[in-house]
């Protein structure tokens, strides 16, 4: 899945970097779409409701764990609950946007990759939310689950779901928390080269524990997420570094030139280093491709 997807291991590549006026502009334009997306989905109560039903009958006929196992676990403490609420709530907005600040400045050919697939995921996420709305886990009296961020706090979401015009609670499907989450700590392993890189992915193992014991998603909202960003990481692959050499022709009438290095154009020419020439060719090849192109085209 990530062929070329080799970790940095030098200083950041300037000319990779997009214009930052243009990438935050992008990025705030994304994020309208994104915030606007999910209140188109408002509104559509009772189908919510149906196709949660149908969700939660679905994970028991093909024996998911339930989601009340998970709760049980931090039930039996209020402060856990309390960082589970505050993580849901606090982490999800600035954990991406640091990721992508940070890919930016050190890593920016990691940076465009990255944006484009999250701007992949995101919005074939939103088109789910609007033709698939569903109720979360913690509105459905059938799943015996509590509302943790209501009786304990904090949470990010109206008292009544129907008419609350801050968050579209009826966007479960799929759970964009886990996706970004999964996507900042892929990310994080493939640009840098640390040892302890790895432990980037501890951000989607407790950004999942959270989601479903706090009961804002299925099990089957982070499948659905995690096939929707396999998909858009084999479409969209980090394009190799390598610098491609241009072929240097050799005349036909060298003899002295292979041991010395250099070769003759003609008997009294001006002689060109092979090191020289190789720097000259190699220097205009691309190494890079900055745009959100398909595997091995790079443009």
């Amino acid at each position: 899945m990530f062929a070329g997807s080799r970790p940095a291991d030098r200083e950041p590549d300037s000319s990779a970097r997009p214009p930052l006026v243009r990438e935050l502009l992008l990025v705030v334009g994304l994020f309208v779409i994104y915030k606007f997306g999910r209140q188109a989905a408002n509104g559509h109560v009772d189908e919510a409701f149906h196709n949660a039903g149908r969700v939660w009958d679905l994970e028991r006929a093909v024996h998911l764990p339930g989601e009340g196992a998970v709760q049980g676990l931090l039930l039996h403490d209020e402060t856990l609950i309390h960082l589970a609420n505050t993580y849901y709530a606090t982490v999800h907005f600035p954990a991406t946007l640091l990721f992508l600040g940070w890919l930016y400045w050190r890593r920016p050919r990691h940076y465009v990759w990255s944006r484009c697939i999250l701007a992949a995921l995101t919005g074939a996420a939103l088109a789910l939310h609007l033709l698939f709305p569903l109720a979360p886990p913690r509105l459905l009296a059938a799943t015996g689950l509590v509302d943790t961020g209501q009786v304990y706090g904090p949470t990010v979401y109206g008292a009544t779901p129907a008419t609350d015009s801050m968050a579209n609670q009826f966007a479960a499907m799929p759970s964009l928390h886990f996706g970004w989450a999964v996507m900042v700590g892929v990310g994080l392993v493939v640009a840098t080269r640390s040892r302890w890189r790895w432990l980037w992915l501890l951000h989607p193992a407790i950004t999942l524990f959270v989601i479903v014991g706090t009961a804002n998603h299925y099990w089957l909202d982070a499948i659905v997420v995690s096939a929707l960003l396999a998909v858009a990481l084999a479409a969209l692959r980090l394009q190799r570094t390598e610098p491609v050499r241009a072929h240097i022709p050799w005349p036909a009438a060298a003899t002295g030139a292979y041991a010395t290095g250099l070769y003759a154009t003609a008997s009294t020419g001006p002689h060109v280093s092979l090191a020289q020439a190789d720097s000259r060719s190699s220097s205009h090849s691309p190494s890079y491709a900055s745009s959100c192109s398909p595997s091995g085209t790079g443009r």
